[in-house]
C-alpha cells in the first residue's frame, strides 16, 4: 500500500475540534468562519482546485489560517514566519535521445547516458554560480534511467526531478538557465532533448501584520512556548494558491516527541506525532479566529 505519513489525519483532528470550539462559542464572533478540508494534498493541485471552484467565494474571507504538523520539532514548539515560509516548486522530466548500439563501438553511436551525466552535473551550477549567497534555491535530480544491459550504448536517457525557492525572480531565472543548460548541452553532445516542465505551487508567503499577530496570539496563550520566527522549508504546500489571493498567514506546530520515540520525519515509514500537538494546534488556530472576529 501507500502511505502519505505526514500528519494530515491530525490535522483534520484539529479541524474539526476547532469547528467544535468556535460553534460553541459562535456568540463572541462578529463574523463568519469558513473551514476547509483539502482534498488531494497528498498528490498537490487540491487547493488550487477549490479556488478555481469558488472556495473563496460568498464571502470572500478576509484572511486564512492554516496549520502543519511538525515533527522536525517537538512539542512545546510553534513556528510563526512574517514573509517566505514554504518554497515555490516545480518538477521537471528530461528526455535525452541520442543513437544507440554497442558499447565496444562507441564511436557509432550518440551516448545519450553521457550526456545526461554532464547535463545532471551542470545543473548544479545554477545555485552555485547564478543564485546570490543570500537567496536560497534548490535544484535536485532525483531520478535518472537509462539502459537496460551491460553491453549496449542505450538509445535514450531520461532524468527527472525538482526545483524550489521562495523569490518569484530567482525561480524565473532557475527555470530559464535549466532550458538554456539541457537544450545547449544536449546540442553540443548532438542529442535532442525533450523538457517537460511543470509549475507546481508557488511559494507560501505569510502576511506580515496577520503573522505578528498570531506570533502574540500564541505567546499569549503559550507563555512557556519556544516560539520561531524564523522557521522555513523547502518544502512546499498548495495553500499558497489560496494565500495568493488573500492574507494569511501558515503556522507550523511542533509534534515530535523522541522520548516516546515519535521523532521519525514526515514521509518516512514510522513517522507518528505526539497527540498533545493536537491541542495547542486546535487552541492556537481556535484563539486566532476569536481575536480576528472579536
Amino acid at each position: 500500500g501507500l502511505m502519505h505519513a505526514c500528519g494530515h489525519d491530525g490535522h483534520t483532528a484539529i479541524g474539526l475540534t476547532v469547528a467544535r470550539m468556535l460553534h460553541a462559542r459562535q456568540g463572541e464572533m462578529s463574523g463568519t468562519v469558513k473551514l476547509v478540508f483539502q482534498p488531494a494534498e497528498e498528490g498537490l493541485g487540491g487547493a488550487q482546485r477549490m479556488v478555481a471552484e469558488g472556495v473563496l467565494e460568498n464571502p470572500q474571507p478576509d484572511y486564512c489560517l492554516a496549520l502543519h504538523l511538525w515533527n522536525e520539532k517537538p512539542v512545546g514548539w510553534l513556528g510563526v514566519t512574517p514573509g517566505p515560509s514554504m518554497a515555490a516548486s516545480e518538477t521537471f522530466r528530461v528526455k535525452l535521445t541520442g543513437k544507440g548500439g554497442h558499447g565496444a563501438a562507441p564511436h557509432l553511436t550518440v551516448d545519450p547516458l553521457f550526456a545526461a551525466a554532464q547535463i545532471v552535473s551542470a545543473l548544479q551550477s545554477i545555485v552555485a554560480r547564478n543564485v546570490s549567497p543570500m537567496e536560497t534555491a534548490v535544484v535536485s535530480v532525483t531520478s535518472l534511467h537509462s539502459g537496460t544491459t551491460f553491453n549496449v550504448i542505450p538509445q535514450t536517457a531520461e532524468f527527472q526531478g525538482t526545483i524550489r525557492s521562495f523569490d518569484p525572480q530567482i525561480r524565473s531565472m532557475i527555470i530559464e538557465r535549466f532550458q538554456q543548460i539541457v537544450n545547449q548541452m544536449a546540442l553540443a553532445l548532438n542529442c535532442s532533448a525533450e523538457v517537460e516542465m511543470e509549475s507546481v505551487t508557488p511559494a507560501v508567503i505569510n502576511d506580515l501584520a496577520l503573522s505578528k499577530r498570531v506570533q502574540q496570539i500564541a505567546q499569549q496563550l503559550y507563555p512557556q512556548a519556544e516560539i520561531d520566527t524564523n522557521e522555513r522549508t523547502m518544502g512546499s504546500e498548495d495553500m499558497a494558491f489560496m494565500m495568493q489571493e488573500i492574507p494569511g498567514c501558515y503556522f507550523f506546530v511542533g509534534s515530535a516527541n523522541p522520548e516516546k520515540g515519535l521523532d521519525a520525519k514526515h514521509h518516512h515509514p514510522r513517522f507518528d506525532f505526539d497527540e498533545s500537538a493536537l491541542t495547542s494546534g486546535a487552541a492556537l488556530m481556535t484563539a486566532a479566529v476569536l481575536d480576528l472576529l472579536a
